[in-house]
């Protein structure tokens, strides 16, 4: 299920510098408390363009996220750390 979820999903994307832990590889980790594990109950909010809106839920149980080996949330928080980069496919190198 984890494979199915990172490195098979990266694949397919044409991201073959992210899902799987290695040397010279991008590496964004959750730290997961499964005995906490769990999501309360969806919520719409309108904070998209045009007063657009979407789904969100809280989450419960990841006890950090780290992205390039740098915290970006603690306990569903976001810490302010910004390591990560707008990611662009094969698509948009093309259209460039």
């Amino acid at each position: 299920m984890i494979r199915r979820l990172t490195s098979d999903t990266a694949s397919a994307a044409g991201l073959h510098d992210r899902g799987v832990l290695a040397v010279g590889k991008k590496a964004d980790v959750n730290v997961i408390d499964w005995d906490r594990l769990g999501a309360d109950k969806p919520y719409v909010v309108h904070d998209l363009p045009a007063g657009g809106k979407r789904l969100m839920q809280k989450v419960h149980g990841y006890e950090a996220t780290i992205v390039s080996g740098n915290v970006t949330f603690r306990e569903g928080e976001a810490t302010g750390v910004l390591p990560g980069k707008l990611v662009r496919g094969p698509q948009a190198a093309l259209a460039a």
